[in-house]
């Protein structure tokens, strides 16, 4: 009996060379934009700290004369506990509510969750300000610290705890929200207590999220600008140094330093999370099935009160923002009226800097998501070009380690340097765009290159095998199905660019002055209301830029990923 012969399909054949150069030249175009916006400009600052006031090289004269300075040791000092600290703090209480969420069968969950995202919506400064107005010298419960200043490292963490708390649970949701339901019953027959159950199942499985938020919360909080600026007091951290160096003194040079090593302690938290990242995909289970949580009384009241105490504490903390901000003349005559939202009548840029910083979320948003939705598909989808594609893929990446404020001293440092051809840039709302694109481009490549990887390469093949060009199955395929991605994206890049202050505070010009950098020199001048009525109002825009963005996903989910049903 004769053999049967199965025949393989065969391998698609190349791209015509008319495809070949098109995608090498949407590649090269990539790599040029990143390299100008991300590489360049880091690569700028590394080399600032080696030079003098006159552009001179200098060694390491710079370094050694600013860890000779006694403010050094205090600000290093102060930044890594109040960040540890934060950190702590903020991931033990996100990580009971989390659990809350996910593990229990507590009532209201789907409203306590999106009650502590709220903060997402809102700047840093809006916390600091909320804790001036309730703690501060005027404030309405400054009874309640005797002996305690807000204005220090009390006001520090419990500011930062406050704006990182939502960027902490999200991670602790996914985290609890993954956990394998068969461990569970395995516990349960062999009669293990909750408790037990908690040490030996729970916690062991949610490991990894609880360091990852750690490192996020901790890299969050020293890096922050506002919030030290704000409530800090005389407490001296690394964030304001470096302020201080570039805007009070002009010390370039002393600034990159001190950027340079703000930076050390972000790039050894990526390198952490990269390698828990790694770890972790290594040891997820394909047979692993979803926990449905059993009601237990007792436990479900306990979190239903837990969870009521942080999100009514929440609430109140923006809520006070928002009554100050409508009030007369705090505290004197707290009847609403529309006064602290005439800023034209104040410093900060007045209803300029609003309209400004519309545009640059309304920009970077644009900007933001097309690129990022580019990079992740030469990074994913074309099989040539295999070293010019991880290349671009790690200049994506890298700003994930490079703080706002450092990413904003190499944009002074490359874009107002006379022999840059791109100088006239500087003091642009243009370079105000690509800054913020920068600064937050890491989190939308890897979310787009998630999408993307929902297809199989097998799609490609058969595309190929058909002579149909990349671009069709890309406005065809690839498009339709990242659709819904596509506009979270641009969701994240809005808030992020409305409530930014750390990678802009250095380049903005007065006719380019940002709501977010309005509240700074509002605060600064003393005009505290009115700084909390521009936080409000940033509030305000971001959350209904959510809600539309929002409709927007639905709608296309419910007209293009009918597919997923199937």
């Amino acid at each position: 009996m004769p053999a049967l012969v199965v025949a393989r399909p065969a391998l698609p054949a190349r791209r015509p060379p008319a495809e070949r150069a098109l995608l090498g030249l949407l590649l090269g175009l990539a790599l040029l934009a990143l390299l100008i916006g991300i590489a360049l400009p880091v690569a700028a600052l590394l080399g600032m700290g080696f030079l003098d006031a006159e552009g001179h090289f200098s060694g390491l004269a710079n370094h050694w004369a600013y860890l000779a300075s006694p403010n050094m040791g205090r600000s290093l000092f102060n930044s890594l506990w109040l960040s540890l600290l934060s950190a702590a703090i903020c991931v033990g209480l996100a990580y009971g509510y989390a659990f809350a969420l996910t593990q229990t069968c507590m009532p209201g969950r789907r409203f306590f969750r999106a009650v502590a995202l709220v903060p997402v919506l809102a700047p840093s400064l809006l916390m600091a300000i909320s804790l001036i107005y309730l703690f501060g010298n005027q404030g309405l419960l400054k009874s309640w610290l005797p002996g305690l200043a807000v204005y220090g490292p009390f006001g520090i963490v419990t500011g930062s705890v406050l704006w990182t708390f939502p960027h902490a649970l999200l991670i602790l949701l996914t985290a609890l929200g993954t956990s394998d339901g068969r461990l569970y019953e395995a516990a349960a027959s062999l009669g293990a207590s909750r408790w037990r159950v908690f040490r030996s199942v729970s916690l062991p499985a949610s490991r990894y999220g609880l360091v990852i938020s750690f490192v996020l919360v901790f890299v969050l909080v020293i890096t922050d600008f506002g919030v030290p600026k704000v409530i800090g007091g005389n407490t001296q951290v690394l964030a304001t140094d470096i302020y201080k160096q570039v805007i009070g003194q002009q010390k370039l040079p002393m600034g990159a330093v001190v950027a340079l090593l703000l930076l050390l302690p972000a790039l050894l938290a990526f390198w952490l999370e990269q390698r828990l990242r790694a770890a972790q995909s290594a040891s997820l289970s394909l047979r692993a099935v979803p926990y449905q949580p059993q009601p237990y009384p007792l436990l479900d009241r306990a979190m239903l009160l837990y969870c009521g105490l942080i999100a009514t504490l929440l609430l109140a903390v923006l809520g006070v923002a928002v009554f100050a901000s409508l009030a007369s003349f705090w505290p004197y005559k707290l009847a609403p009226s529309l006064n602290n939202y005439q800023f034209d009548l104040m410093d900060g840029g007045g209803w300029a800097s609003y309209y400004n910083s519309l545009k640059l979320a309304l920009g970077t948003a644009l900007l933001g998501t097309g690129l990022s939705f580019l990079t992740a598909y030469l990074v994913e989808k074309p099989r040539q070009m295999a070293a010019a594609r991880s290349v671009l893929n790690a200049l994506a990446s890298l700003p994930m380690a490079v703080p706002g404020l450092a990413l904003g001293l190499g944009y002074i440092l490359f874009f107002n340097a006379a022999w840059n051809p791109l100088h006239f840039l500087y003091g642009s709302l243009g370079l105000l765009m690509i800054c913020t694109v920068a600064h937050f481009f890491s989190v939308a490549h890897i979310t787009q290159l998630s999408a993307l990887r929902q297809l199989d390469r097998e799609y490609e093949l058969v595309a190929e095998s058909l002579g149909l060009p990349f671009w069709k199955t890309l406005l065809r395929v690839h498009l339709p199905v990242s659709l819904p991605t596509l506009v979270q994206v641009a969701g994240y890049f809005f808030v992020n660019a409305l409530t930014t202050v750390s990678a802009v505070v250095f380049l903005y010009s007065p006719e380019t002055s940002l709501a977010s950098v309005a509240v700074l020199a509002m605060d600064d001048a003393g005009d505290i209301g009115p700084a909390a009525a521009m936080a409000v109002l940033i509030f305000g825009t971001a959350a209904g830029g959510r809600l539309v963005l929002a409709l927007l996903e639905r709608l296309l989910i419910k007209q293009t990923q009918r597919w997923r049903a199937r």
